[in-house]
């Protein structure tokens, strides 16, 4: 039933469901590429750095697909979207266990399963739980977070096991089995466009909301601020350091971060399990970081994320029990959300909401290509060096220095100075 009212569902939850699972396996296999690293490099033959440069290339692709998605969903509709999306990563699934040499894995691992999985994203999904919910459209699109988070915490593990027992290949073929068999049916008969008239707002709020009153009073900037003045601002500038930062740290700890526990004595159960743990832990604390979020000074909180998180690299570098490990894990797994939903509001906050599509999805490349970095100069560094601490030592440093940047952003409510807009 799509009307809200006393004692019926709101189909809009529906879509949610169906958006939150797509998201973890999409985010899952994406950020899960670490239990694939020493099993693909050994029966593929490629050295660290090859396999490193391909996963770079990934990366990068991934998020130049996102705004492609975007476009397609608001043109095509996000059924078409998903559809697309779900053909290529079959396809590219298949074409990954029967690449031969680095150029044909590159194309179909690289660069075709990259791409299906951007189609797939939270930014395909994002336009569709916007239409359907306005009252709750906060908590809506929180759950594609935890989804996110999930994803890291389920797929790590069961991946690892799975190849285990049956080897990369057959695991990227079932997980191909899987995403279908998710992907499709959500598709035709979960996902639509067309929202109700009132989405889920109360009776009553439909008859006394006055149009474009909000609950609470948020800043916004001057009308007169443009897409290139903001471009040219500090504060946007800012924020893409930021997201540079957390992409460079979030893919390498999802490429790099088995290998390395395994390097340093830890086996693969317990390495996936490390790793797994901090997006077990993170699914939880997403609620409460989003709730502090519209009660704090959000500038604090995103430092206060980066801080923890840099000192976390560090110590998952140096952790050599099982107990430091989980420690550490459970420690950073409270601040690894948060940062991108923390990016956006900040956005909103400063520029406007009319502008802040744009800016994120600008800004949000910058996330991508800071993983493309990490992803090559995990496996590079440790080629050439023999140790780990050149990249994840970086990633410590790079957070540290967003939490410095975060601190000097604008407060919420403080106008956007002329100078800042670019005037």
């Amino acid at each position: 039933m799509d009307k809200q009212g006393p004692g019926s569902w709101y189909f809009g939850w529906n879509i949610v469901g169906a958006a939150t699972v797509l998201t973890l396996l999409t985010v899952g296999l994406r950020m899960g590429i670490g239990p694939f690293f020493l099993p693909m490099t050994q029966t593929l033959g490629f050295s660290r750095s090859e396999l490193s440069g391909i996963v770079a290339v990934g990366m990068l692709c991934y998020g130049l697909a996102m705004p492609v998605a975007g476009y397609l969903a608001g043109t095509r509709g996000t059924r078409f979207v998903l559809l697309t999306g779900a053909a290529i990563v079959v396809a590219s699934c298949v074409w990954t266990v029967n690449a031969r040499g680095p150029v044909e894995f590159l194309l179909a691992f690289g660069v075709a399963l990259s791409v299906g999985l951007g189609f797939t994203s939270p930014v395909a999904l994002t336009p569709v739980i916007s239409r359907w919910f306005t009252r709750q459209r906060g908590m809506a699109l929180f759950f594609l977070s935890t989804g996110s988070m999930a994803g890291i915490a389920l797929m790590t593990p069961l991946l690892t096991h799975a190849i285990a027992a049956v080897g990369w290949r057959e695991t990227m073929l079932g997980f191909a089995a899987l995403f279908a068999l998710v992907t499709v049916p959500s598709a035709l008969f979960v996902m639509r466009d067309q929202a109700p008239a009132h989405t889920d707002l109360l009776p009553h709020q439909i008859i006394d909301r006055p149009a474009g009153a909000q609950a609470r009073p948020a800043a916004r900037a001057p009308s007169t601020v443009k897409a290139s003045d903001a471009l040219a601002s500090v504060p946007f500038w800012q924020i893409a350091l930021g997201l540079f930062a957390c992409g460079f740290s979030m893919n390498l700890l999802g490429t790099h971060g088995m290998p390395m526990l395994m390097d340093h004595g830890f086996d693969a159960s317990t390495s996936a399990l490390g790793i797994g743990l901090i997006g077990l832990v993170a699914i939880f604390s997403t609620l409460v970081l989003g709730r502090l979020s519209d009660q704090l000074e959000r500038r604090n909180i995103l430092a206060v994320i980066y801080c923890v998180r840099g000192l976390g690299f560090f110590a998952l570098v140096m952790v050599g029990t099982h107990w430091e490990l989980y420690l550490a894990a459970s420690v950073g797994g409270i601040v690894w959300a948060g940062s991108i939903a923390l990016s956006s509001a900040i956005l909103a906050d400063v520029y406007g909401v009319r502008l802040v599509g744009l800016l994120y999805g600008l800004a949000y490349l910058g996330h991508q290509v800071g993983g493309m970095i990490s992803s090559w100069l995990g496996g590079w560094a440790f080629e050439r060096y023999g140790t780990h601490w050149i990249a994840f030592g970086a990633a410590g440093v790079l957070l540290l220095l967003a939490a410095g940047i975060a601190l000097r952003l604008p407060q919420r409510g403080a106008p956007l100075a002329p100078a800042a807009a670019g005037g």
